[in-house]
């Protein structure tokens, strides 16, 4: 019973900070802190959940969740323990199971929408020395995303080249190739999991929205290390007049929300001291922490 009140008050907790973190903005100061914060609640709300239904179903069972798993499989059965029980423990099996295998569903789908597209840029894309590295796509429209994986790549359209000024295009670049150095799609495959799985959901939705902004907010930190702020923000206000969606599994200069961001750059927000960044971290370590100490040995 201690295991379970611990896990669901933990579970709860979590819950209940989704809707004042999602609406957050001192996170703005400091993208990747937010960032690692919003994956250390995921994932502390994932091991609750499932670490509860099985110390409900467990609960026959002394004192901890690992040595009562492996007393069940050994085959003692205690006095208390009924058929119930055993149902809750298999649907803890089968909670487990869903988000585990809608995590690989949604991995291998983006993997084969990415290698197809590529095929499809090995066709009609076609590269410029004076930007090397970079696929170049004849469109009138402006366009830019970054194709995230091992051999990630940064798409342009010939309507980018021609609407941006030299500046505005290296910022756009170094944009794109935060996301791609950082491996943003690894962050976001998560909460686009699970949004997946539970499309009603206004708290998943409202997580998956904000880390997508920090996402954003952090490759335009990156890209104004190589640029001035004055260039990305010039560019994203075009990007957000004429630019077109980006390709599943890609993601584009404009995605987000291109307002807040514009606010952002526009205010030059200050990063969080690196105390309060520390201590940020520190309670979202402690949140995970609180799980991983009833479910493992």
């Amino acid at each position: 019973m201690n295991a379970t009140l611990h896990l669901l008050t933990t579970l709860l907790l979590c819950t209940a900070l989704v809707r004042p973190l999602a609406a957050a903005r001192w996170v703005w100061r400091s993208p990747r802190t937010g960032i690692l914060l919003w994956q250390m609640l995921l994932l502390t709300w994932v091991l609750c959940a499932v670490g509860a239904v099985f110390a409900i179903g467990l609960s026959p069972y002394d004192p901890d969740i690992p040595t009562a798993v492996e007393r069940l499989l050994a085959g003692t059965r205690p006095a208390g323990l009924s058929p119930w029980h055993l149902a809750v423990v298999g649907a803890g099996l089968v909670l487990a199971s869903v988000l585990l295998a809608s995590l690989a569903w949604s991995w291998v789908r983006v993997l084969h929408t990415r290698r197809r597209h590529r095929q499809v840029l090995s066709l009609v894309a076609r590269e410029e020395s004076a930007l090397p590295g970079v696929l170049i796509l004849d469109h009138p429209l402006t366009v830019a995303y970054c194709l995230p994986g091992l051999r990630a790549q940064v798409v342009l359209s010939s309507g980018t080249l021609s609407a941006l000024s030299p500046d505005e295009v290296a910022a756009v670049l170094a944009h794109e190739q935060t996301h791609a150095r950082e491996r943003h799609d690894l962050v976001l495959l998560p909460f686009a999991a699970l949004r997946r799985l539970l499309p009603r959901s206004s708290l998943v939705a409202g997580a998956a929205e904000a880390v997508a902004l920090l996402v954003e907010m952090r490759a335009d930190e990156g890209a104004c290390r190589a640029r001035c702020a004055a260039s990305l923000a010039a560019a994203l206000r075009r990007f957000n007049l004429t630019a077109v969606a980006p390709p599943p599994g890609a993601i584009g200069m404009a995605d987000g929300a291109v307002a807040a961001r514009l606010s952002r750059l526009g205010s030059a927000l200050r990063p969080l001291p690196l105390a309060v960044r520390w201590l940020v971290l520190v309670t979202g370590a402690v949140l995970v922490s609180t799980p991983l100490s009833f479910l493992v040995v």
